[in-house]
């Protein structure tokens, strides 16, 4: 195991250990307000501190880590599960008509950012977490179509794939049994990466207002409390910054590492 396969891997854990733990138990009630208590740097009493309201911040960001996970989570199986059918069936169709309306209608949803679908979407059903994993799935399905597409057109003039075709089977019979596990390498790592820009998008999300709603701890949110008072509570903000960071950087580093490993080539060029 390569050394950014296991860093990734020890970060992501660290944060879904810390998730699944904040079903069963957290310090504090994440939603209890102890106003005597606000502002408190980090003590015994409370790890990381309180916020504006007296909560406990170490039970805010557990709760959050759950809430982050689970809206990346859904989203990029959200794209992937409609991305990598739509992909397959476009290299499967390439230049008819039916591959054309899948590329354009990729351009089209390219052309609108995760955060301006959101505020569509809200503008509509209004702000929640729920709106928020459809804003992020639906700006992941032409990622995953583009990159499926791309890796499959290359498979598809090779010698199995045209001897199965001499078979008799048909284009998707081809596509599910042989195009799709020769390329799952790709789609695994492209899945990491698009769970780490997952997080992101629901931090900046909430940041704006677009996310988890209150009294649901999300770590954007917590950002965008703390914007105004960090020069006396400073943690407010560093303490769920440093919370992305982490999380973001562990599943880079698992994605890197899972590229690597699932690559004969680059395995054997180290």
């Amino acid at each position: 195991m390569s050394r950014n396969l296991f860093l990734g891997c020890l970060l992501s854990s660290l944060v879904v250990l810390a998730a699944l733990v904040s079903f069963v138990w957290t310090p504090f009630d994440h939603t209890a307000m102890d106003i005597p208590a606000k502002l408190q740097q980090p003590n015994g009493t409370h790890w990381l501190g309180t916020d504006h309201f007296g909560r406990d911040i170490f039970s805010m960001i557990m709760v959050g880590a759950r809430t982050s996970i689970a809206v990346a989570l859904v989203a990029v199986g959200i794209g992937m599960g409609l991305g990598v059918p739509l992909g397959l069936a476009a290299a499967a169709n390439k230049g008819s008509w039916l591959d054309e309306i899948i590329m354009r209608a990729n351009d089209l949803v390219f052309a609108f950012p995760s955060l301006v679908i959101a505020i569509l979407i809200t503008a509509i059903f209004g702000a929640g977490a729920i709106n928020a994993i459809a804003a992020i799935g639906i700006f992941n399905i032409p990622v995953f179509a583009r990159i499926t597409r791309g890796a499959a057109l290359s498979l598809w003039e090779r010698e199995f794939i045209l001897a199965a075709r001499v078979s008799g089977k048909g284009a998707a019979r081809i596509s599910g049994e042989h195009i799709l596990p020769n390329i799952a390498n790709l789609l695994i790592v492209q899945g990491t990466i698009q769970f780490s820009l997952g997080i992101l998008a629901e931090a900046g999300l909430s940041y704006v207002g677009l996310g988890a709603q209150p009294p649901t701890p999300s770590w954007g949110r917590m950002l965008a409390d703390a914007q105004t008072m960090v020069s006396f509570a400073p943690h407010l903000a560093l303490i769920p910054g440093s919370a992305i960071v982490i999380t973001v950087l562990g599943l880079n580093l698992m994605g890197d590492g899972l590229r690597d490993w699932l690559d004969p080539k680059l395995r054997l060029a180290r």
